[in-house]
């Protein structure tokens, strides 16, 4: 965790984190708080966080707290199973309500986080939208896309039947199927040839190995040129005169026509003096370089000489669409975007529970922090985007059928207004102790999974 925050700024991740958390868990919570009040529910307290709270203020029959452990939140309303009840509060518990009332205050907090999901979105949108079209330009060698036979110009056409019309549910829909089986990924080539690409990887390493590398397959749609994009300061690049603009041509008399080749070279000539030669405004010159050596946590040597391609600018003209929406269009946009990743987290947990996805998808408050970092310090629009992300993922689990979560309340109060009465004590006793133990057994795997990717 520390070499990544390190290198983005503990402080800018720290901040980034807390903002989310009381963004998304104040609103959801809030959303709970209004629909109470709103039918006469009286509430104790409202708090954004556990523990002991370190603030509080009492307006009217509310107290209003923030607590130190940043990882959820709660209203308390009154109700006769929590304690006594004075008589004349008794009208206004939470457990004396009709079932509808109850289902409504209960379903609010996750429906005002799918909302906040579709406000953020929209807000992401109103500062431009790119659309990539599904065109492949860059395959990397020995990866999972390049086992499949993906090459540079293909145009992904489907993905297990599923139609596809942009880059982003394309690789979607590549990384959430690898576990469930052969992903069928039809394809037109360059030439304007029907076929397809068969990724086959479910239960192998590689399929943990893209997981481990945040769904890289080793698909890109951009299009690199074998072109010096940037030099690191003081880097072995740098100290060896090359600069941003220049062509590399060969290494060692070897002519190497890919940036990849290049990539590969450097990765594996740790400490090695490479003879290289290159193109600056149409003149021939020559160079020797030397890869620094960098250790790997596995304990692998490789390379590094800090340099960076430059993009293919006509590719990506060609590939790639630009424009800023209306504030309508935008929201609708917001919507269907909100839409696709709730149906695709459900879908997810479904494949969970069937053994067709990893465990290892499931992500902790660590990794959260680290992308709400990340996202922050590309910019605002980024971190709207996972703003939004986050908030769906709020909204859908917390929607879950599973006791301790709403939708667990959601499931007990719907069978009470069927049948007439509440469920016996102990069907709910029996609820709860499977929920908690599902939910312990979920952050469990959430933070391992944390500690894996932050510190291998």
């Amino acid at each position: 965790m520390y070499c990544r925050f390190g290198r983005l700024g503990a402080v800018l991740t720290i901040l980034a984190f807390i903002v989310a958390i009381l963004i998304l868990v104040s609103l959801h919570e809030f959303g709970h708080y209004a629909v109470a009040r709103l039918f006469g529910v009286k509430v104790l307290r409202f708090s954004v966080g556990f523990g002991k709270p370190f603030f509080t203020r009492k307006r009217g029959d509310t107290e209003w707290c923030l607590a130190p452990i940043p990882l959820g939140g709660y209203v308390k309303m009154v109700d006769t199973r929590e304690g006594n009840v004075a008589e004349t509060d008794l009208p206004y518990a939470f457990d004396k309500q009709h079932p509808a009332k109850r289902i409504a205050i209960v379903a609010a907090g996750p429906i005002t986080n799918l909302v906040l999901a579709v406000i953020f979105y929209a807000l992401s949108f109103s500062f431009g939208v790119t659309e990539v079209r599904p065109f492949v330009g860059t395959v990397e060698l020995a990866s999972v896309a390049a086992q499949a036979g993906f090459a540079p110009g293909d145009r992904i056409v489907s993905v297990n039947g599923e139609p596809i019309d942009d880059w982003s549910k394309a690789h979607t829909e590549m990384v959430m199927n690898l576990e469930a089986g052969k992903v069928a990924v039809a394809v037109q080539t360059g030439r304007g040839e029907d076929v397809v690409r068969t990724i086959d990887v479910a239960g192998t390493p590689a399929a943990a190995e893209v997981i481990r590398r945040e769904g890289n397959i080793g698909l890109w749609p951009f299009k690199i040129l074998n072109r010096v994009g940037m030099v690191v300061d003081n880097s072995p690049a740098a100290r060896a005169g090359l600069q941003p603009g220049d062509t590399l041509l060969a290494a060692n008399g070897e002519k190497l026509d890919s940036w990849q080749q290049w990539t590969d070279l450097f990765r594996r000539s740790p400490g090695l003096k490479l003879a290289v030669d290159y193109e600056r405004n149409g003149e021939i010159r020559h160079t020797d370089l030397r890869p620094d050596t960098e250790e790997l946590r596995d304990g692998t040597l490789i390379g590094k000489v800090g340099i960076a391609a430059e993009r293919d600018q006509a590719w990506a003209d060609q590939i790639s669409h630009r424009y800023t929406p209306g504030i309508g269009q935008a929201l609708v946009m917001g919507t269907e975007k909100m839409w696709h990743y709730s149906t695709l987290t459900v879908k997810f947990f479904g494949r969970l529970l069937t053994g067709q996805a990893s465990m290892n998808h499931i992500s902790g408050p660590l990794t959260i922090a680290d992308v709400a970092g990340r996202s922050a310090a590309m910019g605002l629009q980024s971190y709207l985007e996972f703003l939004a992300l986050v908030s769906v993922s709020l909204g859908v689990l917390n929607l879950l059928p599973i006791p301790v979560l709403d939708g667990g309340h959601l499931v007990y109060y719907t069978a009470e207004w069927i049948r007439g009465k509440p469920l016996s004590e102990r069907i709910q006793m029996m609820g709860l102790r499977f929920g908690m133990i599902a939910m312990l057994m979920l952050m469990l795997v959430a933070f391992f999974n944390d500690i894996t990717r932050l510190f291998g």
